[in-house]
């Protein structure tokens, strides 16, 4: 994790969790590209990045447990908020809020999940030890994108071990004990995901007695690899109050 320097600090952190195959340098741009009033604060695994050389993690509730006391120092006195994209990142967020609402005092003003299903609804995939053709061919199948990077035989072997690792995350993770947040979720669909629907990401409301909102923005499942703008205008009016959402970009809550 990158700590934000003390002029960023005027702004609410944002801890950012990455989506599967990811990374915390996705999320550095925000700071410059958005965000207002609010200061991205992405968190780093390992397997990736600056901690390309240590071993990833393969379990959600062990990274969780992992990445709390960089959370907490990000936090600071509060408040904050979390934000995740993707089941991996939206969990991960998800794990986060639970352990930081349970062992501070610090707020957690809102979590926000991205074109993600709910921790109650299982693996959608049981591929993480598929041949790595066919584990790349169903990658670029759900994220409807393609990575020429895995063509290089080093970098393959260098990266793949990790997406792997998030994979197995994700199709070995099942929610703990306790109740629902008592901190407010907003849930973000993209109205041309072929991988995740409207549906799915509205259950996020199971999870939380704090107040939900549901919003459709343009795109497909990695809407914000293409264009992050109304998902950071979202982010901004939300956390920390500013002009109303641009309707031409989101689409209205539920």
């Amino acid at each position: 994790m990158t700590k934000p320097t003390t002029s960023e600090r005027d702004g609410v952190p944002l801890l950012c969790l990455p989506f599967a195959g990811g990374g915390a340098n996705f999320f550095h741009p925000w700071n410059k590209t958005g965000l207002r009033g609010v200061v991205a604060a992405p968190l780093a695994l390992p397997g990736r990045e600056r901690l390309l050389d240590e071993e990833p993690y393969r379990d959600v509730h062990r990274a969780a447990d992992g990445l709390l006391p960089a959370a907490l120092d990000a936090a600071g006195d509060g408040p904050v908020a979390l934000f995740g994209h993707c089941f991996l990142g939206a969990v991960l967020a998800y794990e986060l809020t639970r352990r930081i609402t349970a062992v501070s005092g610090v707020e957690v003003v809102r979590l926000f999940v991205s074109a993600a299903r709910p921790p109650s609804a299982g693996p959608a995939s049981d591929v993480s030890a598929l041949s790595d053709d066919a584990f790349l061919a169903h990658v670029e199948k759900t994220t409807g994108r393609s990575y020429p990077a895995f063509d290089v035989p080093e970098i393959r072997e260098l990266l793949l071990p990790t997406l792997r690792a998030d994979f197995a995350m994700d199709e070995g993770y099942r929610p703990g004990d306790g109740g629902p947040l008592d901190v407010p979720v907003t849930a973000v669909y993209a109205t041309g995901d072929a991988f995740v629907s409207r549906a799915d990401v509205d259950r996020w409301r199971e999870v939380t007695t704090g107040g939900f909102d549901l919003v459709g923005v343009d795109g497909g499942h990695m809407y914000p690899a293409d264009d992050p703008g109304p998902l950071l205008e979202l982010i901004s009016t939300t956390v920390a109050g500013g002009p109303g959402r641009p309707e031409e970009a989101v689409h209205g809550a539920a």
